[in-house]
């Protein structure tokens, strides 16, 4: 088993034909140009020669799969009655804000992070407030500010805290006891955890990644985890996610939610793809797809650390995007991605779009072949020494 590329460019691709031009190489979006495990594409092609299309029931084989997945790989017993299948991770939240708070609430996330939580606490009438994560310039990479967390969680109109586990796009992946301190300051204050695990097979080296519902009871019985296969084994278009959560009242309003959002009918290759995902042959290829994503990012570092010493990569734990500080540079993080699309033909993400804190950075897609990534970087280190 190896991990194949193909090229994407002509096939509605939204990272590839987004391009103004053709000559553009995309490392923006959050999408992998790798083709995927090979047991999904088998089980899809099986489906498509049955001819139709219509509604699917999702059967306890998917439960089954799900379960027996986070038990075997993660540690976390979840059972079927725990789980609420949607079309997505970013409906799945939009959904959870609405059962769970009033227009005017406020909901923490910790900034910089995923732009959509953003958008999902706007369009909900919500407030944002940022316990925004310390810089810490000598080991690169992030930490929490827990006595501002106590403080933001404080507050009479707070009702949800966001954790994005593993962070993106700050690469952390947050310790067993980080998770810890951060459930005692919700329980605390009595703010619900919902935390976005999209990116939890993509983790690096020898980080581990340790689900927030596996806690204690004690913490996370009312937490809510939004996981998909989508990332990891990169499906997202058949959109297909679940929402964990032990709570069955809270379960019940989040269920309603999402038939008030009309996210409740999933796509059949969805379901399909997600059990045939979480089997043993998945879990081979995704552990050489870890593999190959870490060879990327060693290769990344040394690019910088040879060409653009004067902009730090943070330090990466986890998914397969780059965060780096270009605060060095006089220019705004737009003016640096418009500046390196026009003049040098590579499209990196604007840093600013994932809050005040990434006003300075530049995000980095690294999950693509790495002759791709080294001309990626090549036009980066021209445009960026200029």
């Amino acid at each position: 088993m190896s991990i194949l590329s193909t090229s994407r460019r002509g096939t509605d691709s939204y990272k590839w034909d987004s391009a103004p031009a053709d000559d553009i190489i995309p490392l923006w979006v959050a999408d992998m140009d790798f083709v995927t495990y090979p047991g999904i594409t088998e089980a899809l092609q099986r489906r498509v020669q049955h001819g139709i299309f219509g509604y699917t029931l999702v059967p306890d084989s998917y439960y089954d799969a799900v379960c027996r997945w986070f038990a075997e790989h993660h540690g976390w017993q979840i059972s079927k009655d725990d789980i609420i299948y949607t079309s997505g991770v970013v409906p799945a939240i939009s959904a959870i804000i609405k059962a769970l708070t009033l227009p005017g609430d406020q909901v923490i996330v910790q900034g910089p992070v995923y732009n959509c939580f953003y958008s999902s606490i706007r369009n909900n009438g919500c407030e944002m407030v940022s316990n925004s994560l310390i810089y810490n310039k000598e080991t690169l990479r992030y930490e929490i500010d827990f006595d501002d967390l106590d403080r933001k969680l404080s507050h009479e109109r707070a009702r949800l805290f966001l954790l994005c586990n593993p962070h993106n796009p700050g690469g952390r992946v947050w310790t067993r006891d980080e998770l810890t301190r951060v459930a005692q300051l919700c329980r605390k204050h009595g703010v619900r955890v919902v935390s976005d695990e999209i990116h939890c097979e993509l983790t690096l080296h020898d980080n581990r990644y340790v689900p927030f519902g596996s806690l204690p009871d004690e913490l996370s019985f009312g937490s809510i985890t939004c996981c998909s296969p989508s990332k990891a084994f990169n499906t997202a278009g058949l959109q297909i996610a679940n929402i964990v959560c032990r709570d069955a009242a809270v379960r019940e309003r989040i269920d309603r939610a999402i038939n008030i959002n009309e996210v409740c009918d999933v796509n059949p290759f969805g379901v399909i793809a997600l059990q045939a995902a979480y089997t043993d042959g998945g879990y081979e290829w995704l552990c050489e797809l870890r593999r190959y994503l870490t060879a990327n990012y060693e290769m990344l570092l040394s690019f910088f650390a040879e060409h653009l010493p004067h902009l730090p990569v943070m330090r990466m734990e986890g998914t397969y995007l780059a965060w780096v500080d270009c605060s060095a540079l006089d220019e705004t993080s737009e003016e640096i991605e418009e500046r390196l699309m026009r003049e040098n033909r590579v499209w990196v993400n604007a840093g600013s779009m994932y809050g005040k804190e990434g006003e300075h950075f530049i995000r980095i897609n690294m999950a693509c072949p790495s002759e791709l990534l080294k001309e990626g970087l090549r036009r980066i280190a021209q445009g960026l020494l200029q």
